[in-house]
């Protein structure tokens, strides 16, 4: 295993990370919880083989992840940084603190190495962290609770940059992947600046996680997309650990192999990602842009941005699985206005605000014959 530096909590952490969100589960609806038969082998044939970072959060695995966690950490708690999260912003100091005890209830230790604001943004940052819960934070560490103020984010690069620039959180764990490099500049900063990052969705939140005639075979020597997507977030010197969240043994042998190489991606490899990733986008952009533009679909509450997002998961990346994964999500998410391709009435006022001239009309029908036809329709 490969150890790397946590900014400036001086901790030497494996670079690759266990991810504790989506364990295994049993059980249906509200009464899932995690199967300790295979989720506590996972996690110490992780320990054993170098591992010595694990991140959970409160609501993960319908709020069992921080318990099991703690079950498995039974004889390894001195070997292993604990990372978890409060998703607490409001005003009652009480509350929040509820949290943290909470915490430390289920994951059965006396304090926690690292602890992060959930999802914080650069206005939570200003609004609720500076003026009231950094002092909570702050006051955690002085009762040794907790060792190092750290966060997640989800916001902006700009904003990112802002909370680095900021002084306040020791490490960041942010989105980043071989898809999504928007936060590139970011992770560089925080390396400048001595502030450790946690990459979290390396193969895009599971996108990555399928097989893509596109991507396969893109570097000599490596046939799977999950361990390209993992090489890659690794391959980036200024990433210090990059979580997987592993649900099978199969994911822990795979990822333990991928990790215990130094230098994931030669400088060549990299650039031929380069060239095809740009070439790949410029493609996707001739099918659409996701401008906007054509929206909102009066007649029939199409989100054809959505949509056409999805197909070019499938089309551009050869990410069939995952976008027609998409395309589920869109038909049966909460916004009962987004509504996918079958709903069109063809009225055409979509093509006359596109601004390239895309035959939306017949582009849909195209995205649902691809995206549907497996599943069910």
């Amino acid at each position: 295993m490969i150890y790397r530096q946590l900014g400036r909590t001086g901790l030497k952490v494996s670079q690759l990370g266990f991810g504790a969100m989506r364990l295994p589960m049993k059980g249906e609806g509200d009464g899932a919880v995690v199967d300790r038969e295979l989720s506590t082998p996972m996690i110490h044939r992780a320990f054993q083989a170098g591992v010595n970072y694990i991140d959970s959060a409160v609501g993960y695995c319908n709020r069992d992840s921080q318990r099991a966690v703690g079950d498995a950490l039974k004889g390894w708690r001195d070997r292993v940084v604990v990372s978890t999260k409060n998703p607490d912003y409001g005003q009652d100091e009480k509350a929040w603190w509820k949290n943290l005890e909470d915490s430390l209830e289920r994951l059965q230790v006396e304090y926690i190495d690292i602890y992060n604001h959930h999802g914080l943004t650069w206005k939570t940052y200003v609004e609720d962290v500076e003026p009231r819960m950094g002092k909570w934070m702050t006051k955690a560490v002085d009762q040794g609770l907790i060792r190092h103020i750290c966060c997640s984010s989800h916001d902006s690069c700009e904003g990112i940059i802002k909370l680095i620039d900021s002084g306040y959180p020791a490490s960041i764990t942010l989105q980043y992947n071989l898809l999504d490099r928007a936060n590139e500049p970011a992770i560089a900063h925080a390396h400048a600046k001595g502030v450790g990052i946690v990459v979290m969705g390396p193969v895009a939140g599971g996108r990555l996680g399928a097989t893509s005639d596109v991507l396969a075979r893109l570097v000599p020597g490596i046939d799977r997309v999950p361990e390209l997507a993992l090489r890659f977030v690794l391959s980036n010197p200024n990433v210090t650990v990059a979580l997987s969240g592993m649900s099978t043994m199969q994911h822990v042998e795979e990822n333990l192999n991928v990790a215990a190489d130094e230098v994931t991606l030669s400088e060549s490899d990299k650039a031929q990602i380069d060239r095809h990733l740009v070439r790949l986008r410029k493609m996707a952009e001739l099918y659409c842009t996701g401008c906007g533009y054509c929206m909102p679909c009066e007649a029939a509450g199409v989100d054809i941005p959505a949509v056409f997002g999805a197909y070019n998961q499938g089309r551009v990346y050869g990410l069939w699985p995952a976008a027609r994964g998409a395309y589920r999500w869109i038909r049966n998410g909460p916004d009962e206005r987004n509504k996918t391709a079958e709903a069109c009435t063809e009225c055409g006022a979509c093509e006359e605000k596109c601004p390239q001239n895309i035959p939306i009309r017949e582009q849909l029908k195209e995205a649902h014959s691809a995206l549907a036809e497996k599943d069910g329709q």
